[in-house]
């Protein structure tokens, strides 16, 4: 169980170090669009990707 959690995790600091690495500049700019979102939206957002990471889990398994 440790082993699949810590490939999760890899794998998402992965995926999270490819727009950075090719378009830091697109990077920037998301961040600062991000920084500017009202707190409800990021937790709409946050809420929204949590479901979908749940739903996809469950589809796999």
């Amino acid at each position: 169980m440790w082993q699949e959690l810590l490939t999760a995790i890899g794998l998402l600091l992965v995926l999270e170090g490819i727009l950075p690495f090719l378009r830091p500049d697109l990077w920037r700019e998301g961040v600062r669009q991000i920084a500017r979102m009202e707190d409800r939206a990021l937790r709409i957002a946050g809420l929204v990707s949590m479901i979908a990471g749940v739903i996809l889990i469950y589809l796999i398994r």
